[in-house]
């Protein structure tokens, strides 16, 4: 209950730290916020030249949507990656880059991740506001489903910000964190179904002689969740699996709670260590 109250006390301080993240985001830059659009479009037109036009990879038809285009089958699920990698990736440092802030005062260390993700949050909105305005010009109704993608983005963020609160207290007492994390995304990225369609993973493949079922271990990857839900909402129009959004919510909120929990364990030391 002391840690609620001291949550809820902060609330101002909370949207100071995020506000500051926000205009830190561009700040000096020509083309500020236009970047939170540059981004995904160039990774879009990357990707999709590369695996549309080079590796031949189709696109599935949206079903009932009947949609057929790789580039927003890709961003689907691109977004919802990218938020992840960039709340989790900038939380990592977002203490050692505080260090003097979280020497010099008290306050709730864990904002300092919360208001890095929320400014991430920020960023991920208006890329799914365009991309659903895109679909609309396309004819794909998405409006019904924007209800269930906004609940898939509180998950994400539950999802992001518990990898956040443990990376980020991990990497000031083992500063390699950061660099073994960046090789885990790389290796996540291409775990997850964002550029390919999951049907082209097999059921099952042989390993060392013994038959393993690929798909369903594929399956237990929460990003697997996240952005075959994404898909089904706004590429299909239709809405996820109950037993999908059963998983990502059990799932989102253990590992927010296992970060908050050992963020709690470890911040003590914290002002001795950076």
């Amino acid at each position: 209950m002391t840690t609620l109250a001291e949550y809820a006390a902060s609330r101002e301080l909370m949207a100071n730290l995020t506000l500051r993240e926000l205009r830190a985001k561009y700040k000096r830059s020509l083309l500020g916020w236009a970047w939170s659009l540059l981004n995904p479009l160039a990774t879009m037109l990357i990707f999709t030249l590369v695996f549309r036009f080079f590796l031949k990879i189709q696109a599935p038809r949206g079903e009932p949507s009947g949609v057929k285009n790789f580039a927003f089958y890709l961003m689907c699920g691109l977004l919802a990656w990218n938020y992840l990698v960039a709340g989790v990736m900038g939380s990592i440092g977002t203490l050692i880059g505080n260090a003097n802030l979280v020497k010099k005062t008290y306050f709730p260390r864990e904002l300092l991740v919360a208001s890095l993700v929320a400014s991430c949050v920020v960023s991920f909105l208006i890329e799914l506001g365009l991309l659903s305005l895109a679909l609309l010009l396309f004819g794909s109704v998405v409006l019904p489903y924007l209800p269930v993608a906004l609940l898939l983005v509180v998950l994400l963020t539950l999802f992001a910000t518990g990898l956040g609160l443990a990376f980020s207290v991990l990497n000031v007492y083992f500063r390699d964190v950061q660099h073994l994390v960046n090789i885990l995304f790389q290796v996540w990225f291409y775990l997850t179904p964002i550029v390919y369609p999951i049907d082209l993973v097999p059921p099952h493949a042989r390993i060392l002689g013994h038959s393993v079922p690929t798909r369903a271990l594929l399956e237990l990857n929460p990003m697997v969740g996240f952005v075959e839900s994404f898909r089904d909402l706004l590429y299909d129009l239709r809405t996820p699996p109950l037993g999908t959004l059963a998983y990502l919510m059990t799932t989102s909120l253990v590992v927010f709670g296992a970060g908050l929990y050992l963020f709690g364990r470890m911040e003590g030391r914290l002002a001795e260590e950076l």
